[in-house]
């Protein structure tokens, strides 16, 4: 069932990515296997995915173990400064830094054989007390903060807007984190070459990718039902 998932999402990917003339390479599927059982991940690795998001600290260090480096986790979940050292040692991305204390902490630990860890700051676009991440307009000055550490590797942004079924309203939450991107890119604060936007998920990817998203965050289109609640 993964892989077939698996294939028909890429396909999905790739018929929306030609509608607005994108480069469907361009495109990284983050496969969000929290609360999924290592099988599951070991189905997707085997059919060709090898990129997965976790929320969820200690059952990712659990399947990092089982797996190693055979596969690689984005921590997508609301971090805190005394995880950062875990965190740091075993993602190869952190997807949430929304406070110079998490970025500060992540720095810290950063293994002397890594050199350098990726980040994007999670950004707060629809001021959802329900959501995290950091106010747009304190965007500028952690990214300033972040690209001051050496062993963090700035490369974008990240949001989870509100929930919504007015398409046009989720379109615009992410089209705001394109204009957030595109402003910071401008003053130099962002990658020249190209940034990050991890925004999408299983039901609103498609409008995500319109707008210009480079990774989107899908579990239940790959993996189905999630399981009950893990003790973490």
């Amino acid at each position: 069932m993964i892989q077939s998932n698996l294939v028909q999402l890429h396909k999905k990917i790739a018929e929306i990515a030609a509608t607005c003339n994108r480069d469907p390479d361009t495109i990284k599927l983050v496969a969000v296997s929290k609360r999924f059982p290592v099988e599951s991940i070991v189905e997707a690795a085997e059919a060709g995915h090898y990129r997965f998001g976790e929320n969820y600290l200690q059952e990712a260090i659990e399947k990092k173990r089982a797996l190693g480096d055979r596969v690689a986790f984005h921590f997508i979940g609301n971090l805190q400064s005394n995880k950062a050292k875990p965190a740091a040692e075993n993602f190869a991305m952190v997807e949430t830094v929304d406070r110079p204390k998490i970025a500060a902490a992540l720095h810290k630990y950063v293994p002397d054989d890594r050199k350098k860890l990726s980040v994007l700051i999670q950004v707060n676009v629809g001021n959802d007390e329900a959501k995290s991440g950091i106010d747009p307009k304190e965007v500028e000055s952690l990214a300033e903060y972040v690209n001051g550490l050496d062993r963090l590797k700035l490369e974008g942004l990240m949001t989870m807007p509100p929930f919504t079924d007015d398409e046009a309203e989720t379109r615009s939450y992410f089209r705001s984190l394109r204009n957030i991107g595109e402003r910071l890119q401008e003053k130099g604060l962002l990658p020249a070459e190209g940034f990050e936007l991890s925004m999408g998920m299983s039901g609103d990817f498609h409008l995500a990718i319109e707008e210009g998203a480079t990774i989107i965050r899908v579990g239940t289109a790959i993996f189905g039902q999630r399981p009950a609640l893990i003790k973490t």
